[in-house]
């Protein structure tokens, strides 16, 4: 018999918070997420973008044991930008049942109909800092921080469930050059010098930067990703989560920063430390010791996962980027990082995946997202 019960108590959150633990146990390729994150999903006080979405998580029991989870989420910002009437699934693992895939994804889809919605879609999660996607291709391939691992199977059950592809990503692995690449360099020091930038993360903390152009960059970020599939802008408490996050988990020797004559931002680069090894030693616990692991490898990360890379509107084609990337590629070489990989790049975003074709460089993943109306799920 197959059940579904909705997260309501501390004892179902735990069970929510530490399922994919159980379901990837042998398996070498998943990367846990942060145990407090998890645990922090549906409480207004810590995850503030409960305050722009409804979200729901549920439970299934087959025979009394847990075999899978899923949150729905209904983000109303997403929702009145593109006029749809979307609920979103997150978090979804499971078992390879059949029935156990239609229990889940039909309790999103009763609580997306009680509301009024009509499309479910996902894994989508509450803004473009939650992983998102379906891994598709590279499953002999270790997750990143900011990515989900799945079985084979969970794509191949989405089709059999009459679910349509939507958006698509590829993932690449790129090869760390013995010197920065000199064509890069040397356009980065003319365009530097033609536009009067100076890269405050050479003097400042990301903390002093953050504070300083909290502003900007959040608009930076919309001006480079509005446009593309699910961006849903963060505002109001929620960024805090997003700031809080980088400031934690950044390296200022791996991001660049650039400011104007003016003072204002024109753009900016992060990539990320790897801390992969770290979640799989501790299962995703910081505390008591897992954050001693962590801060290592920030410190001195053997590995990089390629953040985000935002232009202001105004600085688009003008090729600023090559400023950022010089920065970031000569400390990485310089400090010995030996693996450099990208994290989910859009197949349509043609803008991103130009900007890379100096480089070496192999896909290594894919994933993507899946679609469907509301009504066969629902009893």
């Amino acid at each position: 018999m197959i059940e579904i019960k909705e997260v309501k108590t501390k004892k179902q959150l735990k069970e929510f918070a530490t399922f994919p633990l159980k379901l990837y146990k042998d398996c070498p390729y998943y990367v846990p997420s942060i145990r407090s994150d998890e645990m922090n999903t549906f409480n207004k006080k810590k995850n503030f973008s409960l305050k722009e979405n409804d979200a729901k998580g549920f439970l299934c029991y087959k025979d009394g044991k847990l075999v899978g989870r899923i949150a729905g989420l209904i983000n109303k910002v997403d929702n009145e930008l593109t006029g749809k009437k979307f609920v979103r699934f997150s978090r979804f693992e499971c078992i390879d049942d059949i029935e156990v895939f239609k229990a889940l994804l039909g309790a999103v889809e009763r609580f997306g109909k009680e509301n009024g919605m009509e499309i479910i879609h996902g894994p989508w999660g509450f803004n473009d800092t939650d992983r998102e996607g379906m891994l598709t291709y590279g499953f002999d391939k270790r997750s990143t921080y900011a990515t989900n691992y799945y079985y084979p199977y969970f794509a191949t059950r989405m089709v059999e469930l009459g679910f349509e592809d939507e958006s698509k990503w590829t993932e690449r692995n790129f090869a760390i050059p013995e010197e920065p690449y000199e064509r890069v360099v040397r356009i980065s020091k003319m365009l530097k010098n033609k536009y009067r930038l100076v890269d405050v993360s050479e003097t400042m903390s990301v903390k002093q930067i953050l504070s300083k152009y909290e502003d900007e960059f959040f608009e930076t970020l919309t001006d480079a990703y509005g446009h593309l599939d699910g961006y849903v802008p963060i505002v109001g408490e929620a960024r805090k989560n997003m700031l809080d996050q980088f400031a934690t988990i950044v390296n200022t020797r791996y991001i660049s920063f650039l400011i104007d004559e003016n003072g204002k931002v024109a753009g900016f680069g992060i990539c990320l430390p790897s801390i992969c090894d770290a979640l799989i030693k501790s299962k995703g616990k910081l505390f008591p010791f897992g954050f001693i692991s962590v801060l290592r490898s920030i410190k001195k990360p053997k590995e990089l996962e390629m953040g985000l890379i935002a232009l202001k509107k105004e600085y688009k084609n003008s090729g600023i980027n090559a400023i950022i990337i010089a920065k970031v590629l000569k400390n990485l070489i310089d400090d010995g990082v030996t693996g450099l990989e990208s994290n989910p790049m859009l197949e349509h975003n043609f803008h991103i995946q130009q900007m890379w074709k100096f480089a070496e460089s192999e896909v290594i993943k894919k994933r993507q997202t899946y679609k469907k109306e509301i009504g066969s799920l629902v009893d």
